[in-house]
C-alpha cells in the first residue's frame, strides 16, 4: 500500500470522509486493496492520515455502493468479485451505454464535442496489470460520451455502473488480450466518437453494442461463469471467447 505522505492532508473543500471516500475506493479500483480482503481499518486510517471515525463512515458510504461488506461488528472487507454481478452489469451496461450514445448524438454541444475529443486524445488500451490512472482516462473518456446524453437519471447511473465494471475488468486483464482485441477497442472509440459527433444515433449504439459485447467486463463475466451458463442466464445474446455471437455463425463484430 503507498505511503500517507502526500495523502494526509485532504483538499480545502473535502471532509476528512471525503477524503477518506476517495482514497479507499482508489485502493479497491487500483486493486491495492483486492476483492474479498479484510480492511485494517487502525491501519488504514494511519496511512490515510486521518481517524478511524471518518473512515467509517467512508466505508458506509462505499458500502451502499455495493464495493465494501460491514458485518454486525463493524468489520469490513472489500466485495469479492461475483459471477451474477459479473453478468448483471453485463446486461444492464448493453442496454444504457447503446441508449447513452443515441442520446448523445441528438444533443451534443460544442462543449461536450471538445470534452470528447480530449478525453480520446492519447487514449491507449489498458495494460495488463494498469494503475488507477489508467482506469481513470478511460473512465474520463466513456463519460465524456455519455454525458452528452444530458439525461441526469442515465449519467448516474452509468457512473455507479462504471465503479462496479472496473474491479471486473482489472480481472479480465490479468488474463490477457492480443494486440488484434487491443486494435479494435481502440478503433470502436475513435468510431463512437466520430459518430456521436456526427449526429449518428443509430450507428453510435450499434458500435457501442458491439463494443460492450467485446468489453473486458464481458471477458471477466465468461471467465467467472462460463460461456453456457452465462449465455443461460443472460437475456442478451453474446458472443463467446471467439467473439462468435451465441446463436448463429456471424463474424466476430469488435
Amino acid at each position: 500500500m503507498t505511503g500517507p505522505a502526500a495523502e494526509s492532508h485532504p483538499a480545502p473543500h473535502l471532509t476528512k470522509a471525503d477524503h477518506a471516500y476517495l482514497r479507499v475506493k482508489e485502493l479497491i479500483l487500483s486493486g491495492e486493496l483486492p476483492p474479498a480482503s479484510v480492511i485494517a481499518q487502525a491501519r488504514l486510517a494511519g496511512d490515510i492520515g486521518i481517524s478511524t471515525t471518518p473512515l467509517r463512515e467512508a466505508l458506509r458510504r462505499l458500502k451502499s455502493e455495493g464495493l465494501v461488506e460491514l458485518d454486525a461488528h463493524r468489520d469490513a472487507r472489500v466485495a469479492p468479485l461475483a459471477a451474477e454481478e459479473a453478468r448483471d452489469l453485463l446486461e444492464l451496461r448493453r442496454s444504457l451505454d447503446p441508449l447513452a450514445v443515441a442520446l448523445a448524438a441528438e444533443r451534443r454541444t460544442r462543449a461536450d464535442i471538445a470534452a470528447m475529443r480530449a478525453a480520446g486524445q492519447g487514449l491507449e488500451p489498458l495494460p495488463g496489470n494498469p494503475a488507477y490512472e489508467h482506469l481513470a482516462a478511460h473512465r474520463a473518456f466513456h463519460r465524456a460520451l455519455y454525458s452528452a446524453s444530458h439525461n441526469d437519471l442515465l449519467i448516474q447511473t452509468l457512473d455507479g455502473l462504471w465503479d462496479k465494471s472496473d474491479r471486473y475488468r482489472r480481472l479480465a486483464l490479468e488474463a490477457g488480450r492480443d494486440q488484434e482485441a487491443r486494435d479494435r477497442s481502440a478503433a470502436e472509440h475513435e468510431a463512437l466518437v466520430e459518430l456521436v459527433i456526427a449526429g449518428d444515433g443509430e450507428g453510435a449504439a450499434a458500435v457501442m453494442r458491439r463494443h460492450v459485447d467485446t468489453s473486458l467486463g464481458a471477458q471477466a463475466a465468461w471467465r467467472l461463469l462460463g460461456g453456457d451458463r452465462l449465455r443461460r442466464l443472460s437475456r442478451s445474446t453474446l458472443p463467446d471467447r471467439t467473439g462468435r455471437n451465441g446463436s448463429d455463425d456471424h463474424e466476430d463484430p469488435r
